[in-house]
């Protein structure tokens, strides 16, 4: 009999709320089974089973505290203290019972994930940059499907980007670890496999041994296969607990069943759902539904949504910028009549060659040739503000608003590329990212940001640095205005908008006001590029 100490779940988190037990005392758990499910600051967390056993004691009830280092539960191993302290408290009789309990032993934990020689765990590796977790977003696969060597198995959401897990060998899934939208920790199992060239001889040896009956002492592990989960995030469970609701009684529209966040509010407003029904007896029931509904608490409510993924980095990662670089605005009008009028000559060449040529190219090879003149703006600052290191490629980066949140993938070495290929890696990076698929490489390394948030409206903004980089553009809407020409006659221009942010710390008023005059320069009189291309 030992006591299962909850483990340091890491980044310095040192207690949880233990949101839902998964077994009760008295219940034969299997090794890896779900024993309790615990929120922290950070994700909603899955306690296993140590190993295989009954448990006697939960130390906690739900919605608790528990702090890490202590017990969490109290479990008694199978075949270990309950068979030793078994033959002087009860009869003969029952020391058979017991015998019998301890017998079908071998022949579970054989077919057990962890403990079955066939079958392997997939570690998740280290995936770079520091990270210790992941979201699980998505299974290609399911329970008992084979795959294929390097055949996609799973999706995973990190703080940075999304990263496709492949097969290392073919075979047959035996095991999913994690439900999808849960925190996967990195050097953990995720799922489990029969390598191919294992699963005949394990089939052959099956096939020689009969199957065990069923006592009952095996059936109260069958009792855990009927409590199915139910597919729901960490936000949703929050939200179905803060109305006292039932996620069993509550029907799933999402995939295999999942409950989302508009069922839960779908089965508030409907008068005939079952859970309603069964509070008409509440105290707390009548006085809101004698006024024929749940309108009014609906209008109090307040709904908890979990920061998580690509937008927790974000919002790390502005807030690290915002409060320790001094950010320097500075704000211009670009008449870009003659670069639009250039585009649309251009334009059909580029689409017989399959490119898609949109200003962004133009912007981001203007913006390389500027840098050359003044370098300042293309070099990061060491932490100590005592060293300006120069950056040999420019590498502009492009915020995307994509399906997981800001991302900002960068064209590298844009000095040395031709207006197509600028083209081509802007449409490649801009797809990727509104999937969620951008790879490490392409996050990595940029030296200067380009927002086009004219796309969306908006002429001026404050645009906030992407560190380490010290500089950072805001395109804002394109305009048709009155402008007076050289004859002073008033005549319609394209009149865009911009906003650069530069870091204080090293570049001053006079740099980037000197920086955007000739970046001004070069998409106004679009054919003075041509001069210094290399």
């Amino acid at each position: 009999m030992s006591d299962f100490i909850l483990p340091d779940i890491g980044e310095g988190i040192v207690e949880c709320e233990l949101v839902k037990w998964l077994v009760s005392e008295g219940d034969i758990i299997e090794e890896d089974q779900p024993v309790a499910e615990v929120m922290t600051d950070k994700a909603l967390v899955e306690i296993p089973a140590p190993y295989k056993g009954r448990v006697t004691h939960l130390y906690h009830k739900e919605g608790d505290i528990a702090k890490v280092h202590a017990p969490l539960f109290e479990l008694v191993e199978e075949g270990g203290d309950s068979e030793q302290d078994a033959p002087p408290q009860t009869p003969s009789t029952e020391a058979g019972a017991a015998t019998n309990k301890a017998e079908p032993v071998p022949e579970t934990s054989g077919t057990t994930p962890a403990n079955d020689d066939e079958t392997e765990d997939f570690i998740l590796p280290d995936i770079g940059e520091g990270i210790v977790e992941c979201e699980v977003v998505e299974w290609r696969v399911a329970e008992g499907d084979e795959i294929e060597e390097d055949q996609p198995v799973v999706d995973v959401m990190t703080d940075k980007a999304m990263v496709e897990i492949t097969a290392p060998k073919a075979g047959r899934v035996t095991k999913l670890y994690h439900k999808q939208q849960e925190m996967a920790r990195v050097h953990s199992p995720l799922f489990a496999f029969i390598p191919r060239d294992r699963e005949e001889p394990a089939e052959a040896k099956a096939a020689s041994k009969p199957a065990p009956e069923p006592s009952p002492a095996t059936a109260k592990p069958a009792s855990t296969g009927t409590r199915q989960r139910i597919p729901a995030s960490p936000a949703v469970r929050r939200l179905v607990r803060e109305h006292n609701l039932n996620l069993a009684d509550i029907a799933g529209s999402g995939k295999d069943g999942r409950v989302l966040k508009a069922d839960v509010l779908a089965h508030l407003d409907n008068p005939t759902a079952p859970s309603q029904r069964q509070e008409g007896t509440d105290e707390s029931q009548p006085a809101s539904q004698g006024r024929g509904g749940r309108m009014p608490a609906r209008e109090q409510e307040v709904r908890i949504e979990p920061i998580k993924g690509m937008q927790a980095a974000m919002a790390r990662s502005m807030v690290k910028s915002a409060t320790t670089i001094p950010h320097f605005i500075y704000s211009e009008d670009i008449d870009v009549t003659d670069l639009l009028k250039l585009r649309e000559q251009l334009k059909p060449e580029a689409e017989a060659r399959g490119s898609r040529l949109t200003l962004m190219p133009f912007v981001m090879k203007a913006t390389a040739l500027a840098v050359q003149e003044f370098p300042v703006l293309n070099s990061r600052v060491n932490d100590d503000v005592t060293e300006i290191h120069y950056l040999p490629s420019c590498n502009i980066g492009m915020a995307v608003d994509g399906k997981a949140g800001l991302m900002v993938p960068n064209v590298k070495g844009v000095e040395s590329l031709t207006l197509l290929g600028i083209a081509d890696e802007v449409s490649r990076l801009t797809e990727a990212a509104r999937s969620g698929r951008v790879s490490q490489e392409d996050l990595k390394g940029g030296t200067i940001t380009i927002s086009n948030i004219g796309a969306l409206g908006g002429t001026y903004a404050s645009p906030i640095i992407n560190a380490p980089e010290v500089a950072i553009v805001a395109l804002g809407r394109t305009q048709k205005l009155p402008r007076f020409d050289a004859n002073g006659q008033v005549v319609e221009r394209a009149i865009m908008t911009v906003s650069w942010a530069g870091d204080h710390r090293i570049i001053d008023g006079g740099t980037i006001a000197r920086f955007c005059n000739r970046w001004k320069g070069y998409l106004e009189s679009p054919q003075s590029m041509l001069l210094h291309l290399g």
